[in-house]
């Protein structure tokens, strides 16, 4: 008997995860549940099994993975960044900017109200301001998705994921210089981490086109060539302490601007993706704790609406300008929900570089309700975004720089 539970324990998190995705696969089959909707739920009740089910010596190991996913996901995400509809349609970045403001204002301006100190409430609001792209890029992939909702979304979510970024690096290196009184971890910690992720990111964006004019058979194994080079990208981000989500944005966003191919077969990375995926959603819920999340609950689901309110209404409220209907504008701002991979991967790369805010501030237990709560319900709300925009299933994208000129004439 002590042999079998010696076993079953070596093998708790291949046993949970094979549990998670057939739980998955079933309800996302009869119900038509978002698979990542009950990877994250599974995720959450085998981290928190009072008998600790899954060792956390083996978390370490799922961690590398999880960002390798993750990775995946930013670059895919950074490829499929128009920057000449960018140029063509500025309302969008108008209406991220104004999006991602407003959210933090808004979070600050609650948070403070309800006793938290100025630190705390800037750090929740610089997450706050963000939209996951693990979630909402897994969703499109799955529903097939392809529009003018499809699409402000995608680009919206980068734009916020660079402003988020942006602000949660420079707010945690003047917490850094606030404690410590070190300008030069301070400054590490911030800006010159988001320059040399982005510059990382660039460099191999570059050298991509190089590799694929040098090796002849590219083309019938361009998937895994992407896929090696972004795995190389986290694991010197990794080693370096740097931001893989920008340098996996930034990556993408240079791959594609550079003529690099990715044909819609290699979107999501095949098998390799939908593993990397099961793993990823599972694994950022087993680090939200019940307590802190029950704890947290009433603020967390305040600030979760105050957050959902602004974003709909920035979009809805700019959705003519920006050449759309004031319905679609609204669809984009839901399907923009997603938050919890981001912000989890974000604090855990913070922690790794040496600083550990949201283990000594009070932020920790609204942000673990916020998280696990949009863990399940985001992907929900994007499925229904884009089912209410009649999108799903639209695989081939449309030439939306041309629908956008043709709505505002």
């Amino acid at each position: 008997m002590s042999e079998l539970l010696s076993l079953t324990h070596a093998l708790a998190w291949p046993l949970a995860l094979t549990l998670a995705w057939m739980t998955g696969e079933l309800l996302y089959r009869w119900a038509n549940v978002p698979r990542i909707s009950i990877y994250g739920l599974c995720g959450f009740v085998f981290g928190n099994l009072s008998s600790g089910y899954l060792p956390p010596a083996q978390a370490d190991n799922f961690m590398m993975l999880a960002n390798l996913g993750f990775g995946l996901m930013l670059f895919e995400l950074g490829y499929r960044i128009n920057l000449r509809w960018l140029r063509t349609n500025p309302w969008l970045l108008l209406t991220s900017v104004l999006e991602a403001g407003l959210t933090w204002a808004a979070v600050y301006y609650v948070s403070r109200i309800c006793g938290l100190d100025v630190l705390p409430a800037c750090l929740l609001a610089a997450l706050a301001m963000a939209s996951s792209p693990a979630g909402l890029l897994r969703i499109v992939n799955e529903q097939g998705g392809g529009g003018q909702v499809t699409e402000r979304a995608m680009h919206l979510t980068a734009l916020n994921c660079v402003l988020a970024v942006f602000v949660f690096n420079v707010t945690v290196g003047f917490g850094v210089f606030q404690t410590s009184g070190d300008v030069v971890h301070a400054s590490w910690t911030g800006l010159v981490v988001l320059a040399a992720s982005s510059g990382l990111g660039a460099a191999l964006g570059w050298l991509l086109p190089l590799w694929q004019r040098v090796a002849s058979h590219v083309r019938s194994n361009s998937t895994l060539t992407f896929a090696v080079f972004v795995f190389l990208l986290v694991a010197i981000t990794h080693v370096l302490k740097l931001s893989p989500v920008l340098a996996a944005l930034t990556f993408g966003l240079v791959a594609r601007h550079r003529r690099v191919t990715l044909s819609p077969a290699q979107r999501n990375f095949g098998a390799l993706g939908d593993l990397l995926t099961v793993l990823l959603f599972f694994f950022v819920a087993t680090t939200i704790a019940w307590q802190p999340t029950a704890e947290g609950l009433m603020l967390g689901l305040l600030l979760l609406l105050v957050r959902a309110l602004v974003k709909v209404a920035v979009c809805t409220a700019t959705a003519r300008v920006s050449g759309i209907s004031a319905r679609k504008g609204a669809l984009t701002g839901v399907a923009i929900m997603p938050l919890t991979v981001f912000a989890i991967i974000l604090i855990e790369q913070t922690r790794r570089s040496g600083v550990d805010l949201f283990d000594t501030l009070t932020p920790l237990a609204p942000l673990a309700a916020m998280a696990m709560i949009l863990e399940v319900l985001a992907p929900i709300l994007t499925q229904i975004a884009l089912t209410g925009a009649r999108e799903s299933g639209l695989a081939k994208y449309k030439n939306v720089v041309k629908e956008d000129k043709d709505a505002a004439a």
